[in-house]
């Protein structure tokens, strides 16, 4: 893992890039103003991108679902309050098809969960 602000795709596109590929961002946010006298009341939804890329085609689906359930357990395992947050539930929102690489497959999962969010 990497820290860059970077699109995925762009980053891609460098030589130094290592797969599986984890990329963590925010979609959107909303302060939605459920508690008085809070400065953020709402919700975060965020996403993890995960990118997964070989030189063969076979098992490529499986190395995906097996880096897809590691972290679905991860954030199960740690669903409930986080001190100014609290997650509760992670949905899997797809798998891009397969794409042709330079020499390697690519294949892409996208994992989406909503942190309700309370800060004073």
């Amino acid at each position: 893992m990497r820290a860059q602000n970077a699109a995925p795709d762009i980053a891609d596109q460098s030589n130094t890039m290592q797969y599986p590929a984890v990329n963590v961002y925010c979609e959107k946010i909303v302060n939605s103003l459920a508690e008085k006298f809070r400065t953020f009341s709402g919700n975060v939804q965020t996403t993890v991108e995960l990118r997964h890329s070989q030189d063969r085609l076979d098992g490529l689906q499986d190395a995906l679902d097996n880096y897809v359930d590691a972290i679905l357990q991860v954030l199960h395992a740690n669903r409930g309050d986080w001190a100014t947050a609290c997650f509760t539930v992670a949905n899997t929102s797809g798998f891009s098809g397969r794409e042709a690489r330079r020499k390697n497959f690519q294949q892409v999962a996208k994992i989406t969960f909503e942190i309700g969010v309370s800060r004073s």
